[in-house]
């Protein structure tokens, strides 16, 4: 070992030694004999010298009582442990100090130990419900409007908004802003969700998702506190497309005298509105929310210059469901009767999921009676399966 080494080692060692001594004195002390001499007393003579004043200060140890008069003698008497004893000391004028014991200073250390793992836990909990990382930002979604089948109109309007996200200066000289948000309505499994994906991916902009069940929480007032940790993210990300999916989840209409449940709601649409209402024109921040139903939304959430517009996304069409079948069967199996046109025409009002979840289940059915290939009875028989 080298001296410079040798030299800290021992440094350590005398700290730890130290620390040892300055925490555990007293019985170390007892233990070795070190210290002045103690000269007993009885009990009833403390008291009556404590009585007359005649004590300046009093040591109180678990078994015993190490008191002074003032000279350099030091004396030792019985502790009766009495709970009125430091009272009777102190009203006639001694200075009273009080030594733990061993067990105390090992229950005070274990205290410690315990209040900072219980803050430590109420911390990680915290943030748990209440994380920056709850809402992850999307760079790049993978997804373009060539991917989304049909929805030409709604297609063409959003072009023009993203543009407006892209290019807001040249619109502000026009005194056009930017919508706030927009609202897809429409039953489940038509692409709302896919489409919003589409349009961030081909804006180009930041992507930041979420669902109603990200709001909800245990503990009250956690998500107001989460809807202002998105648009925080949000304002910091722009220009962005932030988009909620389940938005009736979190959105319907408030009632003030409901339950517990119905108030934390009321509290969560009251911060969509506040954090709304904040956005200034022309900030780059679009929301869009994907609904199954615009009725069920609390009316002063979906007024005009909150949700400008609100968008119907409609079962997919003849041509649609064309291209949907086209898609879907790619790297199937299906029988020469199978076209892209007679699934068109079996699998008129569905929705987009339910002709590919039909197309799988037709594969899986004619493999489980064994045959390589799939036909139209076997499409028409997953659907009633769903």
């Amino acid at each position: 070992m080298n001296k410079a080494k040798f030299v800290k080692v021992f440094s350590a060692v005398l700290l730890i030694l130290a620390a040892v001594y300055f925490l555990f004195q007293n019985q170390i002390n007892s233990l070795i004999g070190f210290g002045p001499a103690e000269n007993f007393v009885s009990y009833k003579e403390f008291y009556q010298q404590v009585s007359e004043q005649k004590i300046q200060s009093a040591n109180l140890k678990k078994d015993k009582i190490i008191f002074t008069d003032g000279t350099d003698n030091i004396f030792v008497t019985d502790n009766p442990d009495s709970t009125e004893l430091k009272e009777f000391l102190m009203r006639n004028g001694v200075s009273v100090s009080e030594e733990k014991d061993f067990s105390q200073t090992i229950s005070f250390v274990f205290d410690l130990i315990f209040y900072g793992i219980f803050a430590a836990i109420i911390v990680l909990v915290f943030r748990k419900f209440v994380s920056p990382n709850t809402f992850k930002v999307v760079r790049k979604t993978g997804v373009t409007f060539k991917d989304v089948v049909g929805m030409d109109n709604l297609k063409r309007d959003m072009v023009q908004i993203m543009d407006i996200m892209k290019n807001p200066s040249a619109y502000e000289k026009k005194n056009i802003r930017m919508p706030k948000g927009i609202l897809l309505e429409g039953d489940p499994g038509n692409g709302k969700t896919h489409f919003a994906k589409a349009m961030a991916g081909e804006a180009k902009v930041n992507f930041i998702p979420a669902k109603a069940t990200d709001f909800e929480s245990m503990f009250m007032a956690i998500g107001p506190m989460k809807v202002k940790l998105l648009f925080k993210k949000a304002r910091r990300k722009a220009p962005c497309i932030v988009f909620i999916d389940e938005f009736d989840g979190i959105g319907t209409k408030r009632n003030y005298s409901g339950s517990a449940i119905e108030t934390e709601n009321t509290r969560i649409v009251t911060a969509l509105l506040n954090e709304l209402d904040g956005f200034e024109a022309n900030k780059g921040i679009l929301v869009l929310a994907a609904t199954n139903s615009i009725q069920s939304l609390d009316e002063a959430l979906v007024r005009p210059g909150r949700f400008d517009a609100k968008v119907r996304v409609p079962y997919p069409d003849e041509e649609s469901r064309i291209k949907l079948a086209q898609m879907y069967m790619k790297g199937k199996n299906p029988e020469d009767e199978v076209t892209a046109q007679k699934v068109a025409a079996v699998s008129k009002g569905w929705s987009c999921a339910k002709i590919e979840s039909s197309l799988n289940r037709a594969t899986l059915i004619a493999a489980q009676q064994g045959r390589e290939k799939f036909n139209l009875d076997d499409i028409k028989s997953a659907s009633l399966e769903m």
